[in-house]
């Protein structure tokens, strides 16, 4: 599908528009939405749009390199195009789309275990996909799907700590919303869904699912044990507070998130650009740290490096762009990505993604 419209996006914020005009009004909120009355989603925003970050002049940068690393792997940016499930929901290519995407932007890209198209198909893109686990109640089952996931060449896994259940999204309630029958959870052991298509007026059927699916106890001696027998790298995803990100070093991460899962779980919560440098400061090196919520250009990937961040993840503006153009739509989103963050570090006085790590914030506003 390619991108029709007039004029073309010049901003990851335009394929929102377009994407709310092709998306039935249920699926746009599915995606749009957050938990609660949508504090957390809105302060996300409200926080990055705070930072001000100070540039330095005469630095003689005219064009800066944007290439960086990751869990010791070599990228063309500091940013990866974050879990999430169920792609095929706003367009039929889905996973495979942004994945293949990711590729051609030189990115890693992180598959949901919730993703509605195989792991083996995603990773038969060629991108360098990190593999997105929810604890599910069976650790037998555990230890199956991480089994499929390093035999399907992914380079990490990444846990997503901040699920015990699902955040209350009265959108999706109002809604009485619902997967459609053919869609399914293709990651899980027989695509065990059933009840997400499902449901009562007032019930949340996918979140009736998840816990089914899920285990709502994790605790960090699971997180250990992960640690210990995983062989991929351990990212956890889903910290806010400092102590927690130290506990999840402690317990083999290789990276952490800071995330308040997109506005999705606790409304209330923190933005995840609030607690970016507190956490930053108590891991003190021994991990890398990523930002993911709120992202929305590549300015915002500058204030997250300027914060202390390795690097930052983008989200519902990728389904944005899948929705209204599929990998196209996907490919000229990551494109703007790149060129906002070329440009963003260019003003700052930034030869790479690594300076802008040495950039003072001040507040705005």
């Amino acid at each position: 599908m390619e991108i029709t419209s007039s004029p073309p996006p010049v901003c990851l914020a335009d394929f929102a528009e377009l994407a709310r005009s092709v998306l039935p009004p249920q699926v746009w909120d599915y995606v749009d939405g957050g938990s609660g009355s949508e504090v957390t989603l809105a302060g996300n925003r409200t926080a990055l749009d705070r930072v001000g970050v100070l540039p330095r002049v005469l630095t003689g940068v005219a064009t800066p390199r944007l290439r960086t690393r990751l869990l010791g792997r070599e990228y063309a940016m500091p940013v990866g195009v974050a879990p999430m499930a169920y792609q095929r929901l706003v367009h039929p290519d889905g996973e495979v789309a942004l994945a293949a995407a990711a590729r051609a932007a030189e990115v890693p890209y992180l598959a949901s275990i919730l993703g509605s198209t195989p792991i083996e198909q995603v990773t038969a893109t060629g991108a360098e996909v990190w593999f997105q686990l929810y604890w599910l109640r069976d650790r037998g089952l555990v230890t199956d799907v991480l089994a499929r996931a390093r035999d399907a060449g992914c380079r990490a896994l990444v846990v997503t700590v901040d699920v015990p259940v699902l955040g209350r999204r009265f959108r999706d309630l109002r809604n009485a919303f619902r997967l459609p029958p053919e869609l399914v959870a293709a990651n899980l052991p027989g695509g065990r869904d059933d009840l997400a298509h499902g449901g009562t007026p007032g019930v949340n059927p996918v979140a009736v699912d998840s816990g089914a699916a899920f285990a709502p106890a994790l605790r960090w001696a699971d997180l250990r044990w992960l640690g210990e027998h995983c062989e991929l790298p351990l990212v956890v995803k889903g910290v806010l507070d400092p102590a927690d990100a130290v506990r999840a070093v402690d317990a083999g991460a290789r990276a952490v998130v800071v995330s308040n899962h997109g506005g999705r779980q606790l409304d209330g919560a923190p933005a995840s650009a609030t607690m970016l440098p507190e956490v930053v400061a108590a891991v003190g090196g021994r991990c890398e740290v990523l930002l993911d919520s709120g992202i929305r250009g590549g300015g915002d990937v500058l204030r997250a490096l300027a914060l202390g961040a390795d690097g930052a993840l983008v989200g519902r503006p990728m389904l944005w762009a899948l929705a209204a153009g599929g990998q196209a739509g996907a490919n000229t989103a990551l494109t703007l990505l790149a060129d906002e963050l070329r440009d963003a570090l260019a003003l700052a006085g930034c030869a790479d993604p690594a300076a802008a790590r040495d950039l003072r914030t001040v507040p705005m506003g």
